[in-house]
């Protein structure tokens, strides 16, 4: 959030200048895009928070973050971490079998 904000300042305060420097981002870094509608920015904000809550962005400026975690959150990290990594293994050991079968002829 703090990335777009401070795009959106540097737009307020010089324009033309701030124009460049933001199509060369734009091209390099492919973000959410909003449209103001009739001025409200209100809404326009709004509706940017729910894009980038169902689309991920939001997790990925909270892991980027380096302020302190709690204990019970990094412990509900780990879990999930833990239970995504058995998963994947699992998953990788079925089709392991699957393939070995298939190899052979089974």
């Amino acid at each position: 959030m703090n990335l777009a904000a401070s795009h959106l300042a540097s737009l307020l305060k010089h324009p033309s200048s701030a124009m460049n420097s933001v199509s060369s981002s734009l091209q390099q870094w492919r973000g959410i895009r909003i449209r103001v509608r009739d001025g409200n920015l209100d809404q326009a904000l709004s509706f940017m928070q729910r894009k980038m809550t169902s689309s991920g962005m939001e997790r990925l400026i909270k892991r980027e973050q380096t302020h302190h975690i709690k204990n019970s959150e990094k412990r509900i990290i780990a879990q999930k971490n833990l239970h995504r990594r058995l998963q994947s293994q699992d998953l990788a050991r079925k089709l392991k079998s699957i393939l070995i079968k298939k190899v052979r002829g089974l």
